[in-house]
């Protein structure tokens, strides 16, 4: 409690200009500020919260719980206890999980975390963000070149983001994003709707930070890790701004992964109906055709010769007519539905989907076995009165 209140008060004097550090202590101290907000957003996923760095990953407890968050596993259970030796054996199985995970711990043991070690306690925690929130960083380029390592693709990305903004130009984690151009630069591009970087100016660096520090906050929901004096200085921290920039590049590759899902669905859904309509109109045809089939199985059924010259002229006129102008039709309509049947199957297979059954009498077999029975009924009338009937041959 007493570090923390003398670490307000020497941030208070500082933002006054009435003391100057180190670079180096300047450094640590923004960074740890940083480190701390990036453990606490990750944290509140599980309800922890941490005041101090150096103080509370002593024990092991929040280390644990920060690096199952992170990873989707389940570590070992700490050790109960506050005596220096089971902080040791808690903090020795984190540093041991991470050693699984094939991340190289140089000259940091248990002792150092549980001491308090401001710089091997920094250093583990880069560690931790760069195994988990940087090295699975994957940047598609034009030629597909392959980036060397995850701090030049997170480079190149920010790069490719920002290409074409007038006054932006990133060549580091640095002094790129001093005048808050960089910042406000990546937020218009993926969601203009909340930048309007045309007012803008280099020269209003403070203003340009606090802007789009805040606009990711409110709107991306991002944690604010940074401050616009932690940026706006002679050497801004570089791990400190690759900590914050990585959380918009995440936030980014989720929303636009969301969109691509968003479009795949739609596209499902266009499918569903794109069949729906077409299993609509095969039953509405199917339903035409055997109406039509069925009414001229009773035409056949009721058919009486005429007993004069004109009248079997009459019925030869109108059978002649049939069979030239409405049976074609009729088989054209039987093909047509067969071709629907055809592409609805199709469809329903490309997209691994339980095949269409047509409801009970609209099937194509359904269909051939009414006019299997009418071209029956036809033959046997032909047969009876040796006269030409109505009927499909």
């Amino acid at each position: 409690m007493v570090q923390l209140l003398w670490e307000t008060v020497w941030h208070f004097l500082k933002r006054r200009g009435l003391i100057r550090a180190c670079p180096s202590d300047e450094r640590e101290a923004v960074q740890k500020k940083t480190f701390t907000k990036w453990v606490n957003s990750h944290l509140a996923r599980v309800g922890c919260h941490i005041g101090d760095l150096y103080a509370d990953l002593r024990d092991g407890f929040v280390l644990t719980r920060l690096l199952e968050v992170l990873s989707g596993e389940q570590l070992p259970r700490p050790t109960r206890g506050r005596m220096r030796i089971h902080s040791l054996e808690n903090v020795d199985k984190a540093l041991q999980f991470l050693k699984e995970q094939r991340v190289h711990l140089e000259n940091v043991g248990s002792h150092d975390i549980v001491d308090g070690n401001h710089r091997l306690t920094l250093g583990l925690v880069w560690t931790i963000i760069l195994r988990f929130q940087i090295q699975v960083i994957k940047i598609e380029t034009e030629d597909n070149r392959e980036t060397r390592s995850a701090k030049d693709a997170l480079l190149l990305w920010c790069q490719m983001k920002t290409a074409g903004y007038p006054e932006v130009n990133i060549q580091n984690f640095t002094t790129s994003w001093r005048d808050g151009l960089a910042f406000n630069a990546l937020i218009h591009r993926h969601r203009p709707d909340l930048v309007d970087f045309s007012k803008l100016t280099k020269s209003n660096a403070n203003y340009n930070l606090q802007r789009a520090f805040r606009t990711a906050e409110q709107h991306l929901g991002l944690a604010r890790l940074l401050d616009p004096e932690d940026v706006n200085m002679e050497a801004p921290d570089e791990k400190s701004i690759i900590t914050y920039v990585v959380s918009f590049y995440h936030y980014f590759s989720k929303m636009k992964a969301l969109a691509v899902e968003g479009k795949r669905i739609g596209k499902v859904l266009d499918q569903v109906l794109e069949v729906g309509k077409i299993i609509e109109r095969y039953e509405e045809l199917a339903a035409e055709l055997l109406a039509w089939i069925h009414r001229t199985v009773g035409l056949i059924s009721n058919q009486k010769f005429a007993n004069s010259l004109s009248g079997v002229q009459q019925q030869l006129q109108a059978f002649t007519a049939y069979c030239t102008l409405e049976k074609p039709v009729k088989f054209q309509e039987k093909g047509n539905l067969e071709v629907l049947l055809f592409s609805i199957q199709s469809k329903l297979r490309a997209s691994n989907r339980r095949l269409y059954v047509p409801r009970e009498g609209c099937g194509i077999w359904d269909i051939d076995k009414v006019r299997l029975r009418m071209h029956g009924d036809s033959w046997r009338r032909q047969n009876m009165s040796g006269r030409l009937p109505y009927g499909l041959s």
